[in-house]
């Protein structure tokens, strides 16, 4: 917009200096007051035509500098987008992948669930569901999996004297806690 702005007043002051130029030229101007004062109005719109031409010059090395602006941020917005679309393919890959995963494991855990007494299953079923997910974790080092705390002493000598086929449970977030050989008891 400024270019055509520019660009119009240079070409109104140049047809403004050009016709004056050719009232001064034709001899039309026959007082010596009227055409001094005519041909200083024509040193006056020569530089005005300088400055603006000046000024377009100005204009047009920002719109190219603009431009290549334009084209560098293009060719990164071009980048990004492939990259996004590898990052993109990669993830529905690995969705996929998990998706599989999870429906070995579920296929899995359908059998397997079947021989644990129900009041169990449903336990553990009612714990997964208000634990996000985790409703047992397992007790290695004397600490729970699932909160990630360390059992006291006194926790501990309990778990160690219940029975293995007992169900016990973390104090702190009450999941059911699977006791390993790295339990620590």
């Amino acid at each position: 917009m400024e270019q055509r702005k520019i660009d119009a007043d240079v070409e109104q002051a140049k047809s403004r200096r050009t016709r004056d130029q050719q009232r001064v030229d034709s001899g039309e101007i026959g007082n010596p007051k009227d055409l001094q004062r005519m041909l200083g109005e024509l040193e006056s719109l020569q530089r005005r035509v300088t400055t603006l031409e000046d000024e377009e010059l100005e204009v047009m090395q920002k719109v190219e500098d603009a431009q290549r602006e334009l084209d560098g941020l293009t060719s990164e917005l071009a980048q990004l987008d492939e990259q996004l679309a590898a990052a993109t393919t990669a993830r529905d890959e690995k969705t996929a992948d998990l998706d599989r995963q999870l429906a070995d494991l579920t296929a899995e855990r359908v059998p397997m669930a079947a021989e644990l007494p129900e009041d169990l299953l449903a336990l553990y079923d009612r714990l997964r569901e208000q634990k996000g997910g985790t409703g047992a974790a397992a007790l290695r080092a004397r600490q729970c999996g699932g909160c990630m705390l360390s059992l006291d002493p006194a926790e501990l000598s309990v778990i160690r004297g219940a029975s293995p086929d007992e169900v016990v449970r973390c104090e702190e977030c009450q999941r059911i806690l699977v006791r390993t050989s790295e339990s620590g008891l």
